[in-house]
This record gives structure tokens, C-alpha cells and sequence, in this order.
């Protein structure tokens, strides 16, 4: 019999994961080989400024494996709605059959996106932090420095977003998680006071360059996930000590490495998995002057990961209650 999940449910169980390990651990497998993910599906609605994405794929020799249908519809709040949805199918490797549907209406997408940041600073960001940047006001925006704060002990964050009561808003619900917060004039103004960036925009014309960019800092870009999508120039990349994808494969074909692979900025050997730093098959970030960034376009391992995790804290708790 198919399980069926709500939000609410969901949301309930999300505080008893460790989501920052469970998408570590599965970037690692990944890495090693032993998840197969295809090729993300694409739908995009430019008239409404909408997307549809389609992610799936399975640990080998699991039990399961997830299918995950997410959109954007970045208009929506001016409609009165959220900007986005979703859900998660759970399916067994045996039979093929429906296990059980998250109705996560993009939370666990947001959720699992935010740890893969928190995963990418553990492994990647300076030892002396100082300040974190914030590009971007969004959902995704709160979620980085919520998450970012179960791997650094910063508590001061500078913020910018391109709407002022936008960026007023995110930065009054940052600093009710203990943030110091101060509003940025400027993508520059980010750069010029942080060694720890994340980029959470939707931007299709970059908003970071390389000489914006001082010795020590790493950038987590995570806002491009579709061969449009452009937060960094090809130029940073190029100047970058190391240059981090979550899927080689996947940003071949989408954000930040995709962009600077076609301007000749860098070489496809000048990029390194993830995985494969969190496993200790490469160092990562090498000095203290080193200008690291990691590129996410988001994974279905991440998606795997925090779908299993949720729905073994959810039968637990079935199983209490009985």
C-alpha cells in the first residue's frame, strides 16, 4: 500500500534529520560511483518565468529510488503563491512500486539544497570566516544561513538582493537566528567585506567577476541549475585555485562550469567532484590565500538522501503511534 505524506508532516519530521550528513554522505557515494542519475528533465515557461525540473536516480543495491518533481514559478508571490512546489516519489528497485509520495511542495528541495551549501563551506571555506555573503533575498537565501550555521561559528553576514523590501525582510529574519546582519548596496560591496559568498539567485547575467574578488574567499553558487541561469563570469572561475561541481557530468551541461567551459575559461580537467573531497581523494582548498567555488546545480542523490532520511523518521513515528 502507497504511503502518502503532507507538507505538514513533512516539515514535522525535517528537525529529527541530519540533513547536512545525509547529503554529505550521498555526494561521497555518488562520487565513488554507485548512484545512477540520468539526465535532469527540463521544462522551462519564460512567459511567466517558470521552470519544471524533473531529477531521479538510485543507489545501487538499495531498496528504493526516488523520482522528484520541482518548480519555480518565481511570479508567484506577487499572485499571492509560492514560488515553489513539488513532490517526491519513493519507488522499490524490486517491483517498481509506489512506496510512498512526499508531497513536499519544494521544502525538501529547498531543505537539501541548503545542506549541500552547509557540505560545501565544511569542506571548502576559509578557517577565518569573518563574514558571510548572502547574493540573493529568497527562500533559499534564509535556508543557506540557517544552514550554514551548523559549519562555521560566524555570526555575521552582509546581504544583498536586487528589491529593497525584499533584502529588508530576509535580512530581519536572518538576524532572528543570531546573525549580525548588515544590508549590502552592492554584489561588490559582499565581496569586498567576505571570504564565505553564496549565490542564490535566478540571475541570468553575472553578478560576481574576478576582480571583485579577494585571495582566501570560497563562493558557493547554487542559483544555476539551467544552461541560462549565469551568477559567476567565466573570469572568477577561471582565476579560481579550485573549481568544484556536485556532478561533473551535470554542470557540463548547466551553470557556472558550463558557462566558463564555453568561454575557454577553463578546461574540463580543471574541475573536481565534491565527493570526491569529502571521500579524501583530493585535498580541496590547499593555503589560506587559495580562491575556491563550488558550483551546485543540485543532484537527485540529494534528493535520495533527504527523501529516505524524512521518510524513515515518518515510520518511526508511524510505528510509535501504534
Amino acid at each position: 500500500m502507497t504511503s502518502v505524506f503532507s507538507l505538514d508532516e513533512i516539515v514535522a519530521a525535517l528537525p529529527d534529520v541530519d540533513v547536512v550528513s545525509e547529503v554529505e554522505a550521498g555526494f561521497a557515494a555518488f562520487s565513488r560511483g554507485e548512484v545512477t542519475v540520468p539526465p535532469v528533465g527540463e521544462l522551462l515557461f519564460p512567459d511567466v518565468h517558470g521552470e519544471m525540473h524533473i531529477k531521479y536516480g538510485a543507489v545501487r543495491g538499495d531498496d528504493v529510488f526516488v523520482i522528484k518533481v520541482a518548480t519555480g514559478f518565481f511570479g508567484n508571490p506577487a499572485l499571492g503563491l509560492p514560488p515553489f512546489g513539488g513532490c517526491m516519489l519513493v519507488l522499490s528497485q524490486k517491483t517498481g512500486m509506489v512506496e510512498a509520495v512526499l508531497l513536499e511542495e519544494g521544502e525538501l528541495t529547498n531543505h537539501r539544497t541548503a545542506a549541500a551549501g552547509a557540505v560545501a563551506a565544511k569542506h571548502l571555506a576559509p578557517k577565518n570566516v569573518g563574514c558571510i555573503g548572502i547574493i540573493g533575498s529568497g527562500v533559499q537565501a534564509r535556508l543557506q544561513a540557517d544552514y550554514l550555521r551548523r559549519v562555521t561559528p560566524c555570526r555575521r553576514l552582509m546581504i544583498w538582493g536586487r528589491r529593497d523590501a525584499s533584502r529588508n525582510a530576509a535580512a530581519r529574519d536572518i538576524a532572528a537566528m543570531g546573525y549580525a546582519v548588515e544590508e549590502a548596496g552592492s554584489p561588490d560591496d559582499v565581496a569586498r567585506h567576505c571570504r564565505l559568498i553564496v549565490t542564490t539567485t535566478p540571475a541570468e547575467t553575472p553578478l560576481l567577476s574576478a576582480d571583485m574578488i579577494a585571495p582566501g574567499t570560497h563562493i558557493t553558487a547554487m542559483g544555476s541549475d539551467t544552461p541560462d541561469k549565469n551568477e559567476l563570469s567565466p573570469d572568477l572561475l577561471g582565476r579560481a585555485d579550485l573549481v568544484v561541481a556536485d556532478s561533473i557530468a551535470q554542470c557540463q551541461e548547466r551553470g557556472e562550469i558550463f558557462h566558463a567551459l564555453g568561454a575557454g575559461a577553463i578546461g574540463e580537467d580543471d574541475v573536481i567532484e565534491l565527493g570526491t573531497i569529502i571521500d579524501g581523494g583530493h585535498a580541496g582548498r590547499v593555503g589560506d590565500d587559495a580562491i575556491t567555488v563550488s558550483d551546485l546545480t543540485g543532484v537527485a542523490v540529494q534528493d535520495i538522501a533527504i527523501a529516505k532520511a524524512v521518510l524513515a523518521r515518518l515510520a518511526r513515528s508511524l510505528e510509535a503511534a501504534q
